[in-house]
């Protein structure tokens, strides 16, 4: 007689574990565990075989009797394929993801970042700014089209000094992240402004194993600091930790960037009973560094400059960023779970450029100043039920929440020397308000899986410009509906195939919205992903996936002018292919390479190209664990040629990095070695197609201004666990 079956996953510390593959092999049934690692399986028999998986435990396989005992705990493991299933559900691909944050070294946002398969990230303002990041033939900037958010908090920074969708990743220690969760395209309802390429959510440790110190040293005077302390060590149920780093760099400029950051974190949750949690934390973080700025091609031919010298070296600038968070969750008998989190952020910026030099103002040169202040509130509930039914099962979801963006002082001022403000272009005073409700359904019926949603959005725009007297119509609004429709078919653990349709958006500037420009305000995104991802052996993952993006409208910050230039309609198609491969018990290949091919919809064949849209990504390598205490990689990352303009007469050249590192652990002592441009290649970081003109000419030039590569680095680190 079958009947149901519940339980709870814990690990060793009696903790529950989410996210742990339930799977009832002779009823074909499954279940994923929940924020407290429970539970339910809908149908199960006397002798049914279960089995229990996550990466980074090992997997237990068990026949249901009515005597077990429902609560079961999994022991932690280094990595295997062998242990890990094809996710059911919409992001089963994160499964790449999560291996590779297990096999490769973290110790930098760009680190970050990269971990997610396809995205490769380039800086280009002394290590302070916020990485340009390219995804799915998208140049992205600095966020305009990729979601992202930290355990809820979201990083994208709407109407931004500096660029739509700003988003500054220093504010996290890399070694307190514990997973990613990542969707490329628009087809998940809870995912909202900027998801057009794709989002990525990650999630920090909610507890340490063990407290650790580490120091690291390096080339061009680098160094690091970083501590983490568990303030709990023999509490069950509840948990804390402090973590703090501080970075100083200089790079390989001839004018040291003075590159400095410190950061603190501090997390606390605590069980209030078996069904029911709260957790707080909260964060500082504070950076300053000087710039070289891009440079013209010409200025290095010519022999005026090195690559690694500047026409402007006054650039620079300083940022810091205050974040505090609640967050609730219950659990109920009838497989329902409520989740609910407040947030706060408190941000400032300030940023010193120089793109064209001497082409507006020959006399004092063309410095502008970029600066705000901004408060930022958030809440957020979601609801979710499981309602098991004879032959099959539907899971509901609701999320309703609100954000609201106070932005003082947002400036964009023309300077000299960093101190004297010559013209203000911009400044005045931005509330942006998004509230949204999204609906979300998973019907299940043997393994077939029909996953459709729905996303309302509405928008409150307003703009006070402290430049100007009056203001005819501060204020705009905007509701907008997104519909999602998924298919997912699973016909056995070892492979899921899909098809992802959806519409998704990313929003206006507000300057430019009130300005009542020729932009739309909430551009829509067409998209559709075709796939698959397959476990052909016990030890190799396989992901292969066609797909298609349309915009109403792309978005160009043009940062000199403080405005969002709106470049009309684009289409992208392309492949992306990736694979996981474990080779014996230690070593993993990884390889990620994704095809694309972006053109303008509105302009003519020949002059439709999208400007620093990449036709083609790779990233991959090698990387073995714990051999004998040995642990290390060996990873190259290749971004090909691209048109800098409409018409390809300009290329940005394409570059192809490796980069390898190695680490001893002997009982609780680590000694590490990173070495990065491991074969010292010379290499354009960041390119665009700029016109300027230098001090000497009569003319202004349009042609690559570069970020130059660092060239071959090395640094060691030495890490203490207790």
């Amino acid at each position: 007689m079958s009947q149901k079956y519940s339980g709870t996953i814990t690990d060793a510390d009696n903790q529950g574990i989410p996210g742990v593959l339930v799977q009832n092999f002779t009823q074909g049934t499954y279940a994923q565990t929940d924020f407290f690692g429970k539970y339910a399986l809908s149908k199960v028999e006397l002798n049914d075989s279960l089995k229990f998986s996550l990466i980074g435990y090992a997997s237990k396989t068990i026949l249901y009797q009515s005597k077990d005992d429902l609560t079961l705990q999994l022991e932690e493991k280094s990595i295997s394929l062998e242990g890990v299933e094809v996710k059911r559900g919409m992001d089963a691909q994160t499964i790449f993801a999560d291996v590779n944050l297990v096999t490769n070294p973290v110790n930098s946002s760009q680190d970050l970042l990269r971990l997610v398969p396809g995205l490769l990230t380039g800086q280009h303002a002394g290590g302070g700014k916020a990485e340009q990041i390219f995804l799915r033939g998208f140049d992205i900037d600095h966020g305009t089209d990729l979601n992202i958010s930290v355990d809820g908090l979201p990083v994208n920074m709407v109407s931004h000094a500096h660029g739509q969708g700003y988003s500054d990743l220093h504010f996290v220690i890399p070694e307190t992240v514990d997973g990613i969760e990542f969707s490329k395209g628009s087809y998940k309802a809870d995912q909202g402004n900027f998801a057009t390429a794709g989002s990525v959510s990650f999630k920090t440790k909610d507890k340490l194993e063990e407290s650790s110190v580490k120091v690291e040293a390096g080339s061009f005077n680098q160094k690091r600091a970083l501590g983490m302390i568990n303030l709990t060590p023999n509490s069950e149920g509840t948990n804390a930790y402090l973590a703090s780093e501080y970075l100083y760099n200089d790079g390989p400029f001839e004018s040291p960037q003075n590159f400095n950051r410190f950061n603190l974190m501090g997390k606390w949750n605590k069980n209030l009973s078996s069904s029911e949690r709260i957790a707080f934390s909260g964060s500082y973080f504070t950076s300053r560094w000087d710039a070289s700025g891009q440079i013209p091609v010409r200025a290095v031919e010519s022999g005026l400059i090195s690559r690694f010298g500047a026409i402007d070296d006054t650039e620079g600038g300083n940022t810091s960023r205050t974040n505090a968070s609640f967050q609730y969750a219950k659990s109920f008998r009838d497989n329902s779970l409520l989740q609910t989190r407040a947030y706060y952020t408190n941000y400032d910026f300030l940023l010193f450029s120089n793109f064209t030099f001497f082409a507006i103002n020959p006399e004092n040169g063309d410095q502008i100043k970029q600066a705000e202040n901004r408060n930022l509130l958030g809440v957020e509930t979601t609801f979710s039920k499981q309602i098991d039914l004879s032959n099959s099962s539907v899971e509901l979801s609701a999320n309703a929440g609100l954000r609201s963006d106070f932005i003082r002082d947002n400036e964009l001022s023309r300077t000299k020397n960093k101190t004297e403000i010559l013209e203000n272009v911009y400044y005045g005073n931005i509330n942006e308000t998004n509230s949204f409700l999204n609906l979300n359904a998973a019907f299940e019926k043997g393994k077939v899986q029909v996953i459709p949603g729905l996303r309302f959005d509405h928008f409150y725009f307003q703009y006070n410009d402290l430049l100007i007297n009056a203001v005819s119509d501060p204020n705009q609004q905007r509701v907008l509906v997104s519909p999602k429709l998924n298919f997912i078919v699973q016909p056995s653990s070892k492979s899921q195939f899909f098809l992802k349709t959806g519409t998704g958006y990313h929003s206006n500037d507000s300057r430019a919205v009130i300005a009542r420009r020729n932009n739309q305000i909430l551009p829509r995104s067409y998209g559709a992903d075709l796939g698959t991802v397959l476990k052909p052996s016990s030890k190799l993952l396989v992901n292969a996936t066609l797909w298609y993006l349309h915009l109403d409208q792309e978005f160009v910050y043009v940062g000199d002018e403080g405005i969002v230039e709106a470049s009309g309609r684009t289409r992208r198609l392309g492949a992306d292919l990736g694979l996981r491969l474990q080779m014996g018990d230690k070593v993993f290949i990884d390889s990620d390479i994704t095809y694309s091919h972006a053109r303008s919809i509105d302009d003519p064949v020949g002059e439709n190209y999208i400007p620093l849209a990449p036709m083609l990504t790779y990233s991959g390598g090698l990387s073995f664990t714990d051999f004998k205490g040995f642990s290390g990689s060996l990873k190259t990352r290749v971004l090909g040629d691209r048109p800098a303009n409409e018409d390809y007469s300009i290329k940005a050249e394409g570059y192809w990095i490796t980069d390898a590192n190695l680490s001893y652990q002997a009982g609780a002592w680590r000694l590490g070695l990173i070495i990065q441009n491991l074969l010292n290649k010379t290499w354009n970081e960041t390119q665009f197609a700029t016109e300027s003109r230098l001090y000497n000419e009569l003319n202004s030039v349009e042609e690559i201004h570069f970020t130059p590569g660092a060239p071959f680095q090395i640094r060691t680190s030495l890490s203490f666990n207790f």
